[in-house]
């Protein structure tokens, strides 16, 4: 088969390049795409230009894909090279495939997406993220859709593959239009059959009835699983369009911004995706805000220029929802059906329920970013601003916290001390959130406290195991007063009676470095509870380099002992924490049959940023999912090259 005709605009694209041939007698057609933001908008346009050059061909199976496959492929190729883009940072491979029906089993149009995973995480701040319409929303659409998918990995490549099924797998043939024209039935969705652009293919009144509680079901589902309000947006959003409006633009109220911030258009989508560059700047003009006088019902609203552009017919119908989450407005919905003029009552009460899931999705969403903004902040008030530079020594670190908008509970530190001495902590405090916060709080200035005051490495640990014990003590006392003054019954969440107590349990690894004066660093470590200290030698040895002992905050009678040796130039100390030594992937951890001892030997030869990327990936490849804890770990390598004397000073060899 020959080359696909494309638009011009992704012809003349840069790094994009396009074949297509025969595989074994199925049609095959593929693609690269760079990894931009743009690219998730060249390939439905590629997926498109594909489909219809087949059709053009005759193909034998596609005769049985309509508009209601098209829709749904467009929709998952969309949603899938967005992921790969937002989380692998790489160039997109897309490949599609089309599968005759044999036997029982109707014709499926295979769509495989590859990225040469991991590039990069996932980042947080709202400013560094792409268009958040075209930001992504998960595998959960996909999975609706899709009748099977699945990920396969191989050596530097991910593949996300999904199979659609032609339109007879719902034994239901095409529908004939008021214009004559035969049509699909229109996406699919939560088991039913839901219409499809263009009013006059619609049965509202019975598609209302039939498809529409499990097209709300299914919608609320995929509107409670995102964390972002722009995401909930550019959800909705598909998901309105086609399937009860032609078009429908979403605008956000902002949060705090007071009464005279305008709204900002969040989205706008068109069953025409041309016609969308048309319609947003007619939107755009005049921000909607509807007052609270009208309530949550429908508001009928003008049609807006653009709307139907260059087409005969002209006008229709607009209604406008307000956005609602506890009595507060949110934003609005405006939707539109082309060539009518008024939108059923079925549908207008459907639309109706369906912004009111909106409202829920987006109250929740800021909830939690409220909360992760607030996180963020207590997180870099609890973490050092920058670690210490040691003469002689390079160290790197890799800090990344849980991906749940919380707290977490691992901390660090590398700091100065008086007589030459540098100290460094790796902490994994028990839980998350406040309580973990209010221990990191304590524990970091203590041990910084201590350290300063001369203590050795076993007595800081002994002091800070005191500190944690009277403090728990003192928080159970208050607790018990607590109790006793609400007449003996216990504090529940939601403002019942509970006995408060928070068990403050720590793990911790600590130790100093002391510079010796012919080169190499003199360590001293403890471990309380904590993954051991790894130490690699130039030749690929590892070993561990401290003795296991009790988690501080527990036993109040305990004695900690520390381990002392010497760090010869090229010696690599690695100190992690247990979201590198327990991370999951089914009922293996990574630190299985001394799973990390073993990568650690093979970065040998690796400078000390190196050895903490290699460890990174390792982790992070190990399982699909990515990591639920936080994880943390610090390199600490002494240079071949430097000599440092007694007081700290460097000088070459």
């Amino acid at each position: 088969m020959g080359p696909i005709p494309l638009q011009r605009d992704i012809v003349q694209r840069p790094g994009i390049v396009v074949a297509g041939q025969a595989e074994g007698g199925r049609p095959v057609a593929r693609t690269s795409l760079p990894g931009i933001p743009q690219a998730s908008a060249a390939a439905r346009r590629f997926v498109r230009a594909a489909l219809g050059d087949w059709t053009g061909r005759g193909l034998p199976s596609t005769g049985e894909f309509g508009d209601r496959l098209t829709d749904d492929a467009l929709t998952v190729v969309s949603e899938l090279v967005t992921n790969a883009v937002v989380h692998a940072g790489t160039t997109v491979e897309l490949l599609l495939r089309l599968e005759d029906s044999a036997g029982p089993e109707p014709a499926a149009l295979v769509l495989e997406i590859t990225d040469h995973h991991p590039a990069r995480s996932v980042r947080d701040g709202r400013a560094e993220r792409p268009d958040p319409a075209e930001y992504g929303r998960g595998l959960q659409l996909v999975a609706t859709l899709a009748e099977s998918w699945g990920i396969t990995y191989r050596t530097g490549l991910k593949t996300v593959w999904a199979r659609l099924l032609g339109d007879d797998r719902y034994g239901m043939p095409d529908v004939q239009a008021a214009d004559g024209a035969t049509r699909g039935r229109g996406p699919h969705i939560g088991g039913t059959v839901t219409p499809a652009a263009g009013h006059a293919a619609r049965d509202d009144a019975e598609w209302a009835g039939r498809g529409g509680p499990a097209f709300l079901a299914e919608a609320s589902g995929l509107l409670a699983g995102q964390l972002d309000e722009d995401l909930v947006a550019s959800t909705a959003g598909p998901l309105l369009v086609p399937r009860l409006a032609d078009w429908c633009a979403i605008w956000l109220e902002s949060e705090g911004g007071g009464p005279a911030a305008l709204p900002r258009l969040a989205g706008v989508w068109h069953s025409d995706e041309a016609r969308t560059a048309l319609l947003r700047p007619a939107l755009e003009k005049e921000p909607l805000r509807l007052p609270g006088s009208v309530g949550t019902g429908p508001v009928p609203m003008p049609w807006p220029g653009g709307a139907t552009a260059g087409r005969a017919d002209g006008t229709g119908a607009a209604l406008a929802h307000r956005i609602i989450s506890g009595g507060r407005t949110l934003g609005a919905v405006l939707v539109g059906r082309e060539g009518t003029d008024h939108i059923p009552d079925e549908v207008a009460v459907l639309l109706a329920d369906f912004v009111r899931r909106v409202g829920l999705a987006v109250g929740a969403a800021r909830a939690y970013t409220r909360q992760a903004r607030i996180s963020r902040i207590l997180q870099r008030g609890l973490l050092p601003s920058k670690v210490a530079e040691i003469p002689g020594v390079t160290s790197a670190l890799v800090y990344e916290p849980g991906d749940d908008g919380v707290v977490g509970g691992d901390f660090y530190d590398l700091f100065p001390c008086p007589g030459g001495r540098w100290c460094f902590v790796l902490g994994d405090v028990q839980g998350s959130g406040p309580e973990a916060a209010v221990v990191t709080g304590l524990a970091r200035p203590w041990l910084r406290l201590l350290s300063r005051e001369g203590f050795r490495v076993g007595e800081v640990l002994d002091r800070l195991n005191r500190l944690l014990l009277d403090d728990a003590m003192e928080a159970a006392e208050a607790a018990a007063l607590m109790v006793a003054a609400a007449g003996g019954q216990q504090l529940q969440d939601g403002g019942q009676m509970q006995d408060g107590s928070q068990s403050r349990f720590l793990s911790l690894l600590y130790g100093d470095l002391v510079p010796l004066p012919g080169g190499g660093v003199r360590c001293t470590v403890a471990s309380a509870g904590h993954p051991l200290p790894l130490l690699l030698r130039p030749d690929g040895s590892v070993r561990p380099a401290a003795e296991s002992q009790v988690l501080l905050g527990i036993v109040e009678d305990v004695a900690y002992g520390s381990q002392s040796f010497d760090l010869e130039p090229g010696d690599s100390l690695l100190c992690v924490t247990d979201g590198v030594t327990e991370r999951r992937s089914g009922r293996l951890m990574f630190d299985d049959g001394d799973g990390l001892a073993r990568v650690l030997a093979g970065c040998a030869g690796l400078p000390a940023a190196g050895i903490a990327d290699r460890i990174k990936r390792a982790v992070h490849t190990f399982a699909e999912r990515p990591p639920d804890d936080d994880l943390a770990l610090l390199v600490i390598q002494v240079d071949e090259d430097r000599r440092t004397d007694v007081r700290g000073s460097s000088a070459g060899e």
